[in-house]
């Protein structure tokens, strides 16, 4: 534990990253039920959002993954096999139900189970489960006749939604969401974009382990599952990525697992800060190879908004000098790029962005603007890569042509169009 940290290049380190999140190497031939449940072990999570200005954000980061696949086949994982489930962690999340001693030990525990700096959020769903004793009573009592929607709630009153606010608004919506961290109510369906919620022992199927893992436990286990996801790590970002805000002893965790060589110090050079990071010993292997020139194949990929790889802001910035800006939360004018913004990512390096829109009732995918990084290769082949991603994403989502505007690099504009 007190050697020299691991050396890598900032390069490799990248490469590692990519490799890791799935977005190297040939897709499969054939996707099937299997791929996105072993997608989505690797992950730890996929984030959910329903919005749909192209296609919703999870379906676009399962395709960026594995290629165009049947979405039916992610709703049969959902609700038929139940392989998949819908939790906030705490964010809108698909995770796997094989997990579930996960997130039942953090269920027991809640709200406690929050962490500094989400700590606060703890605060208030004690102090609103506490004087909405009753409510939950109800709404408890109305899950039990069956599943519902949110409007069909007897005690739900809508309320006006802020511009930019996500969380709950009204008092049933704000208890469905404690019911679900709580472990007692969860997303069994949907109706449109419209969740349908009911009991979670009435839903999840019986094979599913309600296992109690010890905090210590608990810790390792989602640690170790971040650095693996990640590829290399620091604290924080751990905390950032699986579960998110859900550690309470991370240093000793992690301490704990590097005294058993279960995960090492890795130094990456060109990272000019001293920020402790880390690799799982398992990846050493890949690490190795990736250093040697094997193992590497690059492709060009399109991420959703929301995408694991782009989810934090801080960590792409500075381990890809990438920044990366949610537009669709900003006012018109002050949009650079604009309003859904898909990163293009060519290998190890992040080369442009893409402001598309689907346009169903012409089906054209309209691309909006194409823009290059300061650093990005415009030569043709690149440009071929990117209209080739751009037809197969078109094609993904039903677009039968696709149009672009003026907004074109110019390198690029004889091949878009």
């Amino acid at each position: 534990m007190g050697g020299n940290p691991i050396t890598t290049t900032l390069e490799t380190a990248r490469k590692l990253v990519v490799v890791k999140q799935h977005l190297a190497g040939k897709p499969p031939v054939r996707v099937t039920e299997e791929s996105v449940v072993d997608l989505v072990r690797d992950l730890g999570y996929v984030q959910w959002d329903p919005i749909s200005v192209v296609a919703p954000s999870h379906l676009l980061s399962v395709r960026s993954r594995l290629g165009n696949f049947d979405p039916a086949l992610l709703e049969r994982l959902l609700w038929d096999q139940k392989r998949v489930f819908e939790h906030w962690t705490p964010i809108a999340s698909l995770v796997l139900t094989e997990d579930y001693p996960l997130y039942y030990s953090l269920m027991r525990r809640y709200p406690l189970s929050m962490c500094r700096p989400w700590a606060s959020q703890g605060s208030r769903a004690a102090k609103f489960l506490k004087s909405h004793a009753e409510l939950k009573r109800r709404v408890l009592r109305e899950l039990g006749k069956g599943p519902h929607t949110l409007g069909e709630f007897t005690d739900h009153v809508r309320t006006r939604r802020d511009d930019g606010q996500w969380g709950p608004t009204s008092d049933v919506s704000q208890m469905l969401y404690h019911l679900s961290m709580s472990g007692d109510a969860m997303v069994v369906g949907h109706t449109g974009n419209q969740n349908r919620w009911g009991l979670a022992r009435e839903f999840l199927p019986g094979w599913t382990k309600r296992e109690m893992l010890s905090p210590s436990e608990l810790e390792a286990a989602t640690s170790e599952r971040a650095i693996l996801a990640q590829g290399i790590s620091t604290a924080r970002e751990i905390l950032f990525y699986f579960v998110r805000g859900r550690y309470n002893a991370l240093p000793t965790a992690l301490q704990q697992l590097e005294s058993k060589s279960v995960i090492h110090r890795i130094q990456v050079e060109g990272l000019n800060d001293r920020k402790v990071r880390y690799i799982h010993d398992r990846d050493l292997p890949l690490l190795e190879s990736l250093e040697n020139g094997h193992g590497w194949e690059p492709r060009l990929s399109l991420l959703p908004p929301f995408d694991n790889l782009v989810g934090n802001p801080d960590r792409l910035r500075r381990l890809f000098g990438f920044d990366y800006v949610r537009e669709q939360f900003f006012p018109a004018e002050k949009r650079r790029f604009g309003f859904y913004v898909l990163p293009v990512l060519r290998g190890e390096n992040f080369i442009g962005r893409i402001d598309p829109r689907l346009d169903k009732e012409s089906k054209t995918l309209v691309i909006n603007s194409v823009h290059a990084e300061r650093a990005a290769p415009m030569d043709q082949t690149v440009g071929n890569e990117l209209r080739d991603e751009i037809q197969d994403l078109a094609s993904f989502v039903g677009a039968v042509r696709v149009t672009y505007t003026s907004r074109v690099p110019r390198p690029w504009k004889s091949i878009l169009n």
